[in-house]
């Protein structure tokens, strides 16, 4: 589908994500009870700390400001000619503040409401790749099978070259299975029956690049998504994800054919033209449904963006989303990232982003470090966006009505939440094993004392860098320091790795520190420096 919110900060690269997936702390696998989890699978700690909200004001927050948040929407429908917009903002598991502006039809003037039912397009797509993850962890199918083996008609696809590797089913999901990008075309194809998609396979499909070579978005390998979950679930991919995501999510006011919609929830579709709106043609639901097809309210929707924020921290404890909250991340990791160098935050200021493409969502890092996952999507008739930040369990999502036209001002509505509210992520408790080394780190660079170097630094540490070298580099930076006044609190990196600062009377050392990933994790690194003024 036509990305209006072709999410520029929707894609990251996997190195940062992996930074997001670590930011929890597990106690020291040393002094910790563990447990064991599902038969094959590894033991787990008990005793793990995952990152909590210090001083946690995110609802008062946000509903302090629900006014200002009214007018920025308010400024979007009347700047875009939306005739009817409608928002919500999450937090965790709870719609804190929704609202909605202008109307769901211009002839009857039905007011536009949070439960009124809007074409949320391509944001359709990340259901579709969330049945295909449930059914992998049923194991009925596994992301490395090739799309053949659920579609043979797939099998006699022309390459573009002799070395091309076979499309596989996460090829479909990551946009690299070489098709082109499809927009608006695949748009007009939401009707299309199964056996229209087939013969369309059969006929031949082109290719604009290798498989796994790079990433192109197509609404084409969505529809073949949705087959493969038709062909394995046995039932209609529309009434598996029906069945098996939305009514457990409660989702119950959401639907695929607008046919089903109570007529006085419906949210009539325009485009603007001549100066004025006209009536956009409506499209049923079909085979091409697996990639924009969905039809839902800002209620039923809050409740999805609900179950993604819900992934994360990792932690233990029941899993309540309809797959495991480990695949709710494997949905969120981006593939082939790519650097937006130019990207400019709420200020106009260039503010580089790192973007990628996970399972059905686009996920980007900005300069400021700041994780977004979410998709934009359109149809002839309806824009649509939704955009959730894992770190701060918030999430804001908003509908139009109005053909491929954007009713989420994503700048505006960032600097709101993390400027002017002041929005905190989460904090990483210190583990046990690094409050216990950081105590010994600080005995140990004023005393250097043989038993504790004994006992705490690994095999690499005077290899890498001889001890009377290191006694003489450290000894002589604290005594031009002067006394020590004051040892701070560790910021830890994750479970093994932190740092510290201690504050003497001249200057300000920086202590850094990082563990082995033996079973009694000890100092392989420590890095001692005086911070400059």
């Amino acid at each position: 589908m036509t990305e209006v919110y072709h999410f520029v900060r929707s894609l990251i690269v996997p190195i940062f994500l992996g930074t997001l997936i670590l930011f929890g702390c597990t106690a020291s696998p040393t002094e910790t009870e563990t447990s064991e989890s599902e038969p094959g699978n590894a033991s787990f700690s008990t005793t793990y700390q995952p990152p909590v909200f210090s001083n946690d004001q995110r609802v008062a927050g946000i509903k302090a400001a629900a006014a200002e948040f009214e007018q920025i929407f308010k400024e979007q429908a009347e700047e875009r000619k939306i005739p009817g917009l409608v928002y919500g903002i999450v937090v965790d598991d709870s719609l804190v503040v929704s609202g909605a502006v202008g109307v769901l039809d211009l002839e009857q003037k039905r007011p536009a409401t949070i439960q009124s039912a809007f074409r949320i397009a391509s944001m359709s797509k990340s259901f579709t790749a969330m049945a295909i993850l449930k059914l992998r962890d049923e194991g009925k199918l596994s992301l490395e099978d090739p799309a053949s083996r659920y579609i043979p008609e797939m099998a006699d696809l022309t390459y573009l070259t002799e070395d091309a590797a076979a499309i596989d089913i996460e090829n479909l999901l990551t946009m690299t299975a070489g098709f082109p990008e499809d927009n608006p075309w695949g748009d007009r194809q939401l009707a299309v029956p199964p056996d229209g998609l087939i013969g369309l396979v059969e006929r031949g499909l082109s290719f604009s690049n290798v498989p796994g070579y790079g990433y192109e978005y197509s609404n084409t390998g969505f529809a073949l998504l949705g087959h493969i979950v038709s062909v394995v679930s046995g039932m209609p991919f529309q009434e598996y994800i029906r069945q098996e995501i939305l009514l457990p999510l409660g989702m119950e006011h959401t639907y695929w054919e607008y046919s089903d919609v109570p007529e006085e929830a419906f949210a009539v579709g325009y485009r603007w033209e001549d100066e004025q709106w006209k009536e956009e043609p409506l499209l049923h639901d079909g085979a091409f449904g697996a990639m924009g097809g969905l039809i839902t309210s800002i209620e039923d929707f809050s409740r999805y963006v609900s179950a993604h924020l819900s992934a994360w921290p990792p932690r233990n404890g029941a899993e309540t989303a309809p797959i495991r909250r480990s695949s709710l991340r494997e949905m969120q990791t981006p593939q082939f990232a790519r650097l937006y160098a130019q990207a400019r935050d709420a200020d106009g200021e260039v503010c580089p982003v790192m973007s990628g493409y996970g399972f059905g969502l686009g996920i980007a890092r900005d300069c400021n470090g700041r994780i977004g996952v979410g998709h934009g999507g359109a149809l002839p008739g309806y824009g649509s966006n939704y955009q959730f930040f894992p770190e701060y369990g918030v999430g804001v999502m908003a509908f139009g009505n109005l053909t491929y036209t954007s009713p989420l001002p994503r700048t505006r509505i960032e600097a709101l939440l993390f400027d002017k509210i002041g929005l905190e992520p989460r904090q990483l408790p210190v583990s046990d094993i690094l409050a216990k080394r950081k105590e010994q780190v600080l005995d140990l660079i004023q005393n250097w004392e043989p038993e504790l170097e004994q006992q705490i630094l690994a095999e690499n540490f005077y290899l890498d860098h001889v001890r009377e070298y290191r006694m003489q580099e450290i000894r002589k930076l604290l005594e031009e320091v002067g006394p020590i006044q004051e040892v701070e609190a560790l910021i830890p990196s994750n479970q093994l790795r932190g740092r510290f600062d201690i504050r003497a009377e001249k200057a300000t050392i920086r202590v850094f520190f990082t563990l082995t990933p033996e079973k009694d994790p000890k100092v392989q690194q420590l890095d001692v420096r005086k911070l400059e003024e």
